[in-house]
């Protein structure tokens, strides 16, 4: 069986469009929107709505150590929109509409932390399978997924009255996890809490991994662990016991999908 494998979508319906093609089935690991584009800042919806000097100077804040400042930048941003809400849900509902019409099918998608997947119903059909602590068997092979992201221990949700990223808190990520049962193939957005698939090399900062993910793959010793998120990682994969630990690339910029055979 051949199954392609992509994550970090991030508004590129085009590439999204071929990502199946010749695979008996395509697996989404989050990150389907478009918010801040790094790569074009005209682009994204920060882009859209208040063009390329805010986003570069928010990329600046972003990156210069001040995350801080930065999201008090954009605060201050939406705050001089009407409606500002509604004007953000809009366009990610525009997004979404031509992301989930070019999936083929079957498609097994699970949200990223850049995604609203209480939007996500709405979008459902034959053969579109939208995940999140659920397992599927493909193939041969039972599949788990969990999707979001991660908060540090002990941190609140960021009550954003524009944008509300898909962060879990310890417990609730434990939670999905616990839910999935045995797996040989385990799906997620984040990376399992291995140092070397944390690291981002450009942002030069650790990202967040999941400590219950690596614990699965002690457990159930999988086939593989595949995920997104860090953009750019230290290491693309790491084998831990038997299983492949897999970053399966940053698609909004490669446009190329994972493949995996079983």
């Amino acid at each position: 069986m051949r199954v392609h494998v992509v994550s970090d979508v991030h508004g590129n319906a085009d590439a999204l469009a071929r990502a199946g093609a010749g695979a008996d089935a395509l697996l989404v690991l989050g990150d389907l929107i478009d918010f801040v584009n790094y790569h074009d800042h005209s682009a994204g919806i920060l882009g859209s709505v208040f063009g390329p000097g805010a986003v570069s100077r928010f990329a600046e804040l972003r990156s210069g150590g001040a995350p801080g400042e930065a999201y008090a930048f954009v605060r201050q941003l939406w705050s001089q929109i009407p409606d500002s809400r509604d004007v953000v849900r809009e366009a990610i509902v525009e997004q979404y509409e031509r992301l989930f019409a070019v999936l083929p099918s079957p498609a097994y998608v699970t949200p990223g932390n850049v995604d609203l997947p209480e939007l996500w119903p709405r979008f459902a059909r034959p053969g579109l399978h939208l995940l999140d602590g659920q397992t599927v068997e493909i193939g041969t092979l039972r599949c788990g997924f969990v999707g979001g992201g991660l908060l540090p221990d002990g941190i609140a949700p960021r009550r954003d009255p524009v944008f509300r990223s898909y962060l879990r808190t310890p417990q609730q990520y434990a939670g999905a996890v616990a839910a999935l049962g045995r797996v040989d193939v385990l799906c997620s957005h984040i990376p399992p809490a291995v140092p070397e698939l944390l690291y981002d090399v450009q942002a030069r900062r650790p990202e967040i991994g999941s400590e219950q993910l690596l614990r699965v793959i002690h457990r159930d010793r999988p086939w593989f662990a595949v995920f997104g998120h860090v953009h750019q990682p230290l290491a693309s994969r790491v084998r831990v016991g038997r299983t492949e630990c897999i970053n399966v690339g940053h698609f909004q910029r490669t446009g190329s999908p994972h493949v995996l055979r079983w």
